[in-house]
């Protein structure tokens, strides 16, 4: 399989797609490029139910992300207790939160500065 270079958008919009498949909720783009001193360009963070559902949420988006734009994340945790995954694509870094963990880290309140966008999905 030959890796393709596709843009930091396309990338974005498949890791959306990968979320909205197993109907991930409340999807937030976080803009970072305008900070200094952050680790990548975008957040992407979504909310799931439970920890089987935000499993299904990162599982989802590694499948989409990597048949479709040929991607592999560059690291993944928490994975097992699923109550918070991170998926680290360089410059795009997907956290999948349960509710709860997402309102008590609030990662939106940390980022203050970055330029929130609220993604529309098909649920």
């Amino acid at each position: 399989m030959s890796k393709k270079n596709i843009s930091t958008d396309e990338l974005i919009s498949t890791i959306i797609k990968g979320i909205d498949e197993v109907k991930g909720e409340d999807i937030q783009l976080l803009d970072l490029r305008d900070i200094d001193n952050t680790v990548c360009d975008y957040f992407v963070i979504c909310s799931g139910n439970s920890n089987t559902q935000v499993k299904a949420i990162s599982n989802s988006v590694q499948k989409i992300v990597g048949k479709e734009a040929q991607e592999k994340a560059w690291h993944v945790e928490g994975e097992s207790v699923a109550e918070w995954v991170l998926i680290d694509y360089v410059n795009v870094v997907v956290h999948v939160f349960q509710k709860q963990i997402r309102e008590f880290y609030d990662i939106e309140g940390l980022w203050g500065d970055a330029k929130t966008t609220t993604i529309s999905t098909s649920n």
